[in-house]
């Protein structure tokens, strides 16, 4: 798929609280997700409330927010860094429940 020129910074939302050696799937894709729309020119915004994913090392998007993943954290970032377009299912149940909320509640009312 072609890169798109009207979109330039993509927010992810990351699994949160896993334990050591379980979920690291979502960790994996999330990381994996970073580089290759790095690559492809994009800034990326990743939020996740675990500092000890391989998905929140510096190196891996633009800006790392460790928050708690919840509607108010969300909405504050949202509010800082604007609306953006946003993967949600990279984390696996927690960011989609949490973006379902968020829409549900007009948050992304303005989004693509």
């Amino acid at each position: 798929m072609p890169r798109r020129e009207d979109i330039n910074k993509i927010l992810i939302i990351g699994s949160g609280p896993i334990i050591i050696g379980q979920a690291c799937e979502f960790d994996y894709s999330g990381t994996q997700a970073c580089k290759a729309l790095r690559s492809l020119g994009y800034k990326i915004v990743l939020v996740n409330s675990n500092p000890a994913t391989i998905m929140t090392d510096p190196e891996m998007a633009d800006v790392t927010y460790i928050e708690p993943l919840n509607e108010y954290a969300l909405t504050e970032i949202i509010k800082k860094k604007g609306l953006m377009p946003f993967l949600p299912n990279l984390g696996g149940q927690t960011g989609l429940n949490l973006s379902s909320l968020l829409a549900k509640k007009g948050i992304l009312s303005d989004t693509m």
